[in-house]
C-alpha cells in the first residue's frame, strides 16, 4: 500500500516539531483566527463573525511550513515575511501573524498570535510577560518607512499580539491583558487621548483529557480544537457547538494534528518500554547477574551495552 503524505512526512520529521507547525496552521485558519479575535480583542467583540473574516487580510504568515505538502498553499498563506530582522535590534520569528481592518472604527490592527507550550518561568529561563511586550515594540518599531513615514507618528496602528499557551493546570483557565497604562502622579490635568496602541493577550489552555468545560467560550473551543480527540468526534464538535464549516482546508490541518498526536503519543509510549527494559537490566547488573542471564530473560546484547553506559 502506498503511503500517505502524512505518514512520509512523520518518518521524515521530528514528531514534536511537525506537531507544534500544524498547531500553528490550524490557529491561523481565518475561522479560528476570527473567534480569537471576537472573544479576545474587545474592539471586535460586538461585530459578527462572518464580518471579522471578512476584515482578516489575505496577509497571514505563519512562520513554519506544513506536514502535509498539500495544506501549503490554503488560505493564501505566506512565509516571506514571518521574520522581523531590525538592523540593531536582532532578529526574532512569529508564529502567525496578519491584518485585519475593523470597518466601523475605521482602524487596521496587527495582530500576532503565538502558540506557547509553556509559560514556567523555570522552563522558559525568563518571564512571558516580558517577551511579549518586546513582542508588541518590535511590533511598533517595525511600522517606520512601512505604516508611517517621517515624524507621522498618529499614523502608527494598533498592534494586538496573542499568546496561546498550552500548559494550564485544570482550574488554570483565564485571558489576560497587559497594555499601555496613564496615570496622573501630580496635578490634575488629564488628556482625553486614548493612548491604547498596544496590547498583549495571554490565553491559557489547560491540558488533560477529563478536565471539564470550560465557562470561557474560547478556551472551550480551543481546547476541543487542540485536544487528542478523534478527527470525526473534532469535527462534529466543532461544527454543531461552535458553528465552524468544515472546508476542505480545515479538515485537513485538522486530520494532519490527530495523526501527528497519535504518533507522538505512541512513540512515548515505545520510549517509555524502553527505558523500562534497560532500567530492569540495570536492576539485573547490580543484583550481579551474569550476561548470559540476562539474555536469557530476553534481553539483547545491544539493550545491555546502553544499560552498562546508564550505570
Amino acid at each position: 500500500m502506498a503511503e500517505t503524505n502524512i505518514a512520509q512526512a512523520v518518518e521524515a520529521v521530528n514528531y514534536a516539531v511537525s506537531y507544534d507547525a500544524n498547531i500553528k496552521f490550524l490557529l491561523a485558519d481565518k475561522q479560528v483566527l476570527a473567534r480569537i479575535l471576537k472573544y479576545a480583542v474587545r474592539e471586535f467583540q460586538s461585530t459578527e463573525l462572518e464580518d471579522i473574516m471578512a476584515s482578516i487580510g489575505n496577509d497571514i504568515e505563519i512562520g513554519a511550513k506544513p506536514v502535509d505538502t498539500g495544506l501549503s498553499n490554503m488560505g493564501r498563506i505566506s512565509e516571506s515575511n514571518t521574520e522581523d530582522n531590525i538592523p540593531g535590534e536582532g532578529k526574532i520569528f512569529y508564529d502567525i501573524r496578519f491584518s485585519a481592518y475593523h470597518r466601523k472604527l475605521e482602524m487596521k490592527f496587527l495582530i500576532n498570535v503565538e502558540a506557547q507550550r509553556s509559560s514556567d518561568p523555570g522552563k522558559l529561563g525568563y518571564h512571558l510577560e516580558n517577551r511579549i511586550i518586546f513582542y508588541l515594540a518590535r511590533m511598533i518599531s517595525a511600522q517606520k518607512q512601512t505604516e508611517f513615514y517621517h515624524s507621522d507618528y498618529d499614523s502608527i496602528k494598533r498592534v494586538r499580539s496573542i499568546w496561546i499557551c498550552l500548559d494550564s493546570s485544570e482550574d488554570g483557565d483565564s485571558i489576560e491583558e497587559i497594555n499601555l497604562d496613564r496615570k496622573n502622579v501630580f496635578g490634575t490635568k488629564e488628556s482625553p487621548y486614548n493612548i491604547d496602541l498596544m496590547r498583549g493577550i495571554i490565553i491559557r489552555v489547560r491540558t488533560g483529557m477529563n478536565i471539564k468545560e470550560s465557562q470561557n467560550v474560547l478556551i472551550s473551543m480551543l481546547e476541543k480544537l487542540l485536544s487528542q480527540l478523534g478527527v470525526d468526534e473534532k469535527k462534529h464538535i466543532l461544527a454543531s457547538e461552535y458553528g465552524m464549516i468544515m472546508t476542505t482546508e480545515l479538515e485537513g490541518r485538522i486530520k494532519t494534528m490527530c495523526n501527528l498526536s497519535q504518533a507522538i503519543e505512541a512513540r512515548g509510549i515505545e520510549k517509555g518500554i524502553e527505558k523500562e527494559r534497560l532500567n530492569a537490566i540495570e536492576r539485573m547488573i547490580k543484583a550481579g547477574a551474569t550476561k548470559e542471564q540476562i539474555v536469557l530473560y530476553g534481553y539483547t546484547e545491544e539493550e545491555m551495552f546502553e544499560a552498562e553506559k546508564g550505570l
